[in-house]
C-alpha cells in the first residue's frame, strides 16, 4: 500500500467534511461545516493556481491545502494546510505569558506574578496547521509524511513563505468537549460556550475578539485551577505532534491559544531541520537501490504548486545531482528519468 500528498481538490470536499466530524473539537482550521470547507479549497484552488510567485519582500496571504491519498483506492485519509502570511487580513491573536516583579520595602518581599498579555507578535508569520490523520490510518509514519511534507513544499516554492513560522497545538479539551482555559478566561466575557466560540471562529475568524476580547492583562493567580492547569499543555493527541515539532526545530516561546490555552510553537523558517536540510536532484535512474553507497529512506516530493505530490520512498545518490529512485516512489510521484526531485532523510 502507497500513499502520497498531494494537492487538494474541490473533489475532496466530502472526504474533508468526514473527517472534520471526526477530529473531537477544538480544531478550528478543520470545521465540520460544508460551506466554511468550500471556501478554504476555492481559496487553496487560487494559490495553487497563482503562478507569479510576488515580491519576496512581501508574502501574500495564501492558503495551501494538501491531503493524503491512497494510491490504490484513491481514498483521502488525511490532511494538512500551510498559512503563508497570517494576521494579513484579520488580526492574529495570541496570549503571551510574562512575568511582572514586584519589591516591597516596607514587607521585605519580592512577588512575582505571571501574566496573559493579549498580543499580535505573530503577525506576518507563515503558519503550518489544519494537520489531521484519519484514526484508521495512525500508524507506518504517515503522520510524519504529512507534516514533514509542508516543510519540502515551504522549501520548493520558499519565495512565498515569511521568515517565520508557527504551529498551534490544541490545547486540553475535557470530557464534554469544554476548555478549562476557555471557561476560566474569555468565556466569562463573550456569553458562549467552547464549543460555540470555537465554531464560530472557524466559520467567521477571529475579528469577535478584537470586539470583546478585554486587553488588559490578565493575572494567572486569579484563575480557577483548572485553568491555571492546562496552560500551555497540549491536547494528549497533540504530544506527538509536539515532539516532532520540537525535532524540526520549534520551540514554545511562551505563547498560547487565547481559546484552549494550547501551545503555539515558533522557529525561523530557514532553520526548520526538513527545510533546511532539503535538496534538489535529478532522477537519474528508477531501479531498487539497495546496496548502492548512499541509499537511504526519505521524503521525496516533485512538482510546483497544483502539482506537488510527496511520498516515502528508497534513494540513493548518484553522482553530485543525481538520485537512483525505488520504483513505487516514482510511480507515485509520477517521474522517471531526468525529472526533478526535492528529498530530505526520513
Amino acid at each position: 500500500m502507497t500513499f502520497r500528498i498531494r494537492a487538494a481538490q474541490p473533489a475532496d470536499l466530502q472526504h474533508l467534511y468526514d473527517m472534520a466530524k471526526l477530529t473531537g473539537g477544538g480544531f478550528t482550521n478543520l470545521p465540520p461545516d460544508r460551506k466554511a470547507l468550500t471556501a478554504k479549497l476555492d481559496r487553496a484552488a487560487a494559490a495553487f493556481g497563482n503562478t507569479d510567485a510576488g515580491d519576496p519582500r512581501q508574502v501574500k496571504d495564501e492558503l495551501f491545502v494538501l491531503v493524503l491519498e491512497d494510491t490504490a483506492t484513491g481514498e483521502v485519509r488525511g490532511t494538512a494546510q500551510i498559512f503563508t502570511c497570517v494576521g494579513q487580513q484579520i488580526p492574529f491573536y495570541s496570549y503571551r505569558i510574562a512575568t511582572l516583579t514586584q519589591h516591597s520595602k516596607e514587607l521585605g518581599r519580592t512577588f512575582r506574578a505571571e501574566l496573559l498579555n493579549l498580543v499580535t507578535d505573530l503577525e506576518g508569520s507563515s503558519e503550518v496547521g489544519g494537520l489531521f490523520l484519519h484514526p484508521g490510518e495512525r500508524a507506518g509514519g504517515l503522520g510524519m509524511l504529512l507534516a514533514r511534507s509542508r516543510y519540502l513544499f515551504i522549501a520548493m516554492h520558499r519565495q512565498r513563505f515569511a521568515d517565520r513560522i508557527l504551529a498551534e497545538l490544541r490545547g486540553i479539551i475535557d470530557e464534554r468537549a469544554g476548555s478549562p482555559f476557555w471557561d476560566g478566561v474569555a468565556g466569562r466575557f463573550f456569553g458562549m460556550s467552547f464549543q460555540e466560540a470555537d465554531y464560530f471562529n472557524a466559520i467567521n475568524g477571529h475579528q469577535f475578539i478584537a470586539d470583546l476580547m478585554p486587553k488588559h492583562p490578565v493575572y494567572v493567580s486569579m484563575l480557577p485551577e483548572s485553568a491555571r492547569q492546562v496552560i500551555g499543555l497540549p491536547h494528549p493527541t497533540g504530544r506527538a505532534a509536539m515532539r516532532m515539532l520540537e525535532e524540526e526545530g520549534f520551540h514554545a516561546e511562551g505563547y498560547v491559544d487565547i481559546f484552549d490555552g494550547g501551545p503555539t510553537m515558533t522557529a525561523r523558517t530557514d532553520r526548520v531541520r526538513s527545510i533546511a536540510t532539503a535538496s534538489a536532484a535529478t532522477v537519474t535512474q528508477v531501479r531498487a537501490p539497495e546496496g548502492d553507497a548512499g541509499h537511504r529512506r526519505a521524503l521525496i516530493a516533485t512538482g510546483r504548486l497544483a502539482d506537488f505530490r510527496c511520498t516515502y520512498g528508497e534513494i540513493a545518490l548518484d553522482g553530485e545531482v543525481g538520485v537512483v529512485l525505488d520504483p513505487l516512489a516514482a510511480q507515485a510521484l509520477n517521474v522517471g528519468e531526468g525529472d526533478a526531485v526535492w528529498h530530505v532523510a526520513r
